[in-house]
């Protein structure tokens, strides 16, 4: 199977190879990234036509190259992953986070959404149904750290504001750059955590039929 994974930001790659190796390691993998879209996103603020022509080509391109699936990992960008989807269907072309928000939904009711990106907590809160008390938290300053390379720092700042969310049911990772630091969100809060490129990995299996272990 091939799988393209289309990128917005470079800190998505490693996270998702990462998944990939641990619990699919005979997927092809084809990494297309465009790191301006998120610069150009914060630039309109907000999505626009021209943004999601250029969703459109790109899984216009990953379709050329004979993929199975797209796999896209970044998470403030859901109308023009749904316009990719409606333009490819019925191939599997999943939201960075929709495989997460399933499992989310049906383990808790309060679900703690920690994210480093502020567009996301816009993007990403409507995906889930109403029923669900969502309690966005933003760790301040994460993404910069490691923009500029400094990883222990991002860990560190976004352990701090998953604190806030211990009282929720489980917390959820929004952005694949987050899941490195999943286990120590885990220890300091003692709530489960997801992540998105585990969740991710786990459903294109499943709709590809190639099983969930």
């Amino acid at each position: 199977m091939r799988i393209t994974l289309v990128h917005a930001l470079k800190h998505s790659l490693q996270p998702i190879e990462a998944s990939f190796a641990r619990l699919w390691p005979e997927a092809r993998l084809m990494n297309l990234l465009d790191d301006s879209l998120s610069a150009d996103l914060a630039r309109d603020d907000g999505l626009t036509e021209a943004m999601t022509e250029r969703f459109l080509r790109l899984g216009r391109y990953a379709v050329g190259t004979g993929s199975d699936a797209i796999l896209f990992t970044c998470s403030a960008f859901g109308p023009c992953i749904e316009a990719v989807a409606r333009a490819h269907a019925p191939m599997p072309v999943l939201k960075p986070n929709e495989a997460m928000i399933e499992q989310a939904v049906a383990r808790g009711g309060k679900i703690g959404l920690l994210s480093t990106f502020p567009p996301t907590l816009v993007s990403m809160p409507p995906e889930f149904p109403p029923s669900i008390e969502l309690v966005p938290k933003l760790a301040d300053g994460a993404m910069a750290a490691l923009d500029r390379g400094d990883r222990a720092t991002h860990d560190r700042l976004v352990v701090e504001a998953a604190k806030d969310l211990r009282d929720c049911d489980l917390i959820a990772l929004a952005q694949y750059s987050l899941a490195p630091a999943a286990d120590e969100v885990a220890k300091a809060t003692g709530r489960p955590v997801l992540t998105t490129p585990d969740s991710a990995v786990q459903k294109l299996k499943k709709l590809l039929g190639v099983g969930s272990n």
